[in-house]
């Protein structure tokens, strides 16, 4: 498959240094000039530029790069589906995966642990990051599936409907909007709403519903922005504001009534979490046990 000096080729485009290079494959500076002028002899091109004390990818080295990417995806590929073919319990080989704030933290981590259980020889690692953030990497090839709240509408990408959440309208049991827990949907305009950061797929949810009742987000008076469910939801606890936040996220303060839900008339917010993958790469390998492995969980969880 690739061979030896494609792998130091692809260090070295990766790090952007002879010397990294050199300190990651634990081989010699003057090996790593050996492997990369071997390669331009076959390819009869130059793979990198010299830019002062730095060096650039050519545009003939950034074509071999990205071939490359694509032939490790394949070689784990290969992998796997030689060693399901032998036995379909011994799946192996690692899993990037990605998922926006409210699915790593209240949606996957059951699904990690079962997968770990079931399929011991799997390394997963798990990547956070909003659902914009996800797409990015998906489509960088710095993750290997994702899971995001709504369709991402980046090319390159399949979406595969996971999950249905509800997100709730909620603020402190001290706060005086607890008082009165029914209101019209016209009276958002004159609360304190603290909201997710831009980005966020609850916040496009959220968003997305109101506007289909006529509300914008410039109309609402916006006390604070905050980065993460949790955050949002630790500073609704201590403020008087009212929040938008993942049913799933606030089950237990309902539940111990630290929050109060709050009903608004005419507006339920409902969002889809979305397996998102590559083209090419969907019911594949990991990525299609994985998904399997989590739809089964749900369905017999919820």
């Amino acid at each position: 498959m690739i061979s030896f000096k494609h792998k130091v080729f692809f260090e070295v485009a990766q790090q952007l240094s002879f010397t990294k290079a050199s300190q990651a494959l634990y081989i010699s500076q003057p090996a790593i000039s050996k492997h990369i002028r071997l390669l331009e002899e076959e390819y009869k091109t130059s793979l990198f530029e010299r830019r002062g004390n730095s060096i650039a990818l050519t545009e003939e080295g950034t074509i071999l790069f990205n071939f490359i990417v694509r032939g490790q995806a394949l070689e784990r590929q290969l992998e796997l589906e030689l060693n399901t073919h032998r036995d379909p319990t011994e799946i192996k080989g690692d899993l990037k995966l990605g998922t926006s704030t409210t699915v790593t933290l209240y949606i996957v981590p059951p699904v990690l642990s079962g997968f770990r259980k079931k399929y011991p020889d799997v390394r997963i690692s798990l990547f956070n990051r909003n659902s914009e953030n996800i797409l990015i990497a998906l489509k960088e090839r710095e993750i290997d599936l994702g899971i995001v709240e709504g369709k991402g509408k980046i090319g390159q990408v399949k979406s595969e409907l996971f999950l249905t959440d509800e997100v709730l309208p909620v603020c402190s049991a001290r706060s005086g909007l607890a008082k009165k827990p029914r209101i019209e949907i016209k009276d958002l305009l004159g609360i304190p709403i603290a909201l997710r950061e831009r980005g966020s797929g609850t916040l496009a949810t959220v968003k997305h519903s109101l506007s289909g009742k006529g509300i914008k987000l410039n109309d609402l008076n916006i006390s604070m922005r905050l980065g993460g469910t949790e955050a949002l939801k630790n500073f609704l606890l201590a403020d008087d504001s009212l929040g938008f936040l993942p049913a799933r996220a606030v089950a237990r303060e309902l539940a111990s009534g630290e929050l109060v839900r709050i009903f608004i008339d005419d507006l339920t917010i409902t969002r889809q979490f979305y397996f998102v993958q590559r083209h090419g790469d969907e019911n594949r390998g990991l990525n299609a046990s994985f998904i399997k492995f989590s739809k089964n969980y749900y369905n017999i969880k919820l």
